[in-house]
């Protein structure tokens, strides 16, 4: 028999998910400071860099970070909820036959 996960609770889903959309808002100002920091440091005004460069810059900071956060978040949100101890091996009962 396969055990429930407790993120089929809906109280218990509602507050993981709002932890993540949480965890997600942080990641978001951070992200936003350290693109903002990057291209400050970056930009010295004599240059030759088109603006292109600076938005390579932006995108490419900004996404990766986004992106680490938001499966980082998951993480949080399979292993805080319990979901994690809720996952069965079928394939084990097979094996030992």
């Amino acid at each position: 028999m396969i055990p429930k996960s407790p993120l089929d609770d809906p109280e218990s889903a509602a507050y993981a998910w709002a932890r993540y959309r949480r965890i997600m808002r942080f990641m978001l100002l951070v992200t936003i400071g350290v693109v903002a920091l990057a291209i400050a440091l970056l930009y010295d005004g004599e240059s030759e860099a088109s603006v292109h460069y600076y938005i390579a810059i932006a995108l490419g900071i900004g996404f990766s970070m986004l992106l680490a956060g938001g499966l980082m978040g998951l993480i949080f949100l399979s292993s805080g909820t319990g979901h994690d101890e809720s996952v069965t091996d079928l394939m084990e009962d097979e094996d030992r036959r």
